[in-house]
């Protein structure tokens, strides 16, 4: 896991103008990943960004190439998980990291865009393989101020 475990993200959020962040939480023996923003579908982009984060430092990785995702699940927490394990799949199987993401939400339909490049040993350095998003600690909600997160816990 990276020593920096928040960060602000100017270029996230879901809504425009409206920055957001993303952190790590303490977990047993694996990372717990949480992303909080204006809006919901920010929170879910925020929440991939911190996924991202367990693995290398996000600005290390440039948003080359587009691939676009689709998820549908009978809840939102459901939904945070599949969305966090359909890049997990395209992470393993494409061998890319991403670091720009685009989430439409609508009636638990969620269609997003995730923007990266190939892995780079020399120049990301992955600490860890992340190998699922589990239904550890999920949760989508907002807080009592307002602010939406969108957290789960990630095998590593």
């Amino acid at each position: 896991m990276r020593e920096n475990c928040a960060q602000d993200n100017p270029a996230g959020g879901g809504e425009a103008g409206a920055p957001g962040r993303w952190e790590h939480f303490e977990h047993r023996a694996d990372i717990g990943v949480r992303g909080l923003a204006a809006s919901m579908t920010g929170a879910f982009e925020q929440a991939a960004m911190a996924m991202t984060a367990v693995i290398t430092d996000p600005a290390l990785v440039e948003a080359r190439g587009r691939i676009d995702l689709h998820c549908q699940a009978p809840d939102d927490e459901i939904l945070l998980a599949d969305w966090l394990n359909a890049l997990i799949f395209e992470m393993a199987t494409r061998r890319m990291l991403f670091s720009r993401f685009e989430v439409h939400i609508d009636n638990h339909i969620l269609d997003a865009a995730a923007w990266g490049e190939p892995v780079n040993e020399t120049r990301h350095q992955p600490a860890v393989e992340v190998k699922g998003a589990t239904f550890t600690e999920l949760k989508v909600g907002q807080d009592s101020g307002g602010m939406w997160f969108a957290q789960c816990v990630v095998d590593v």
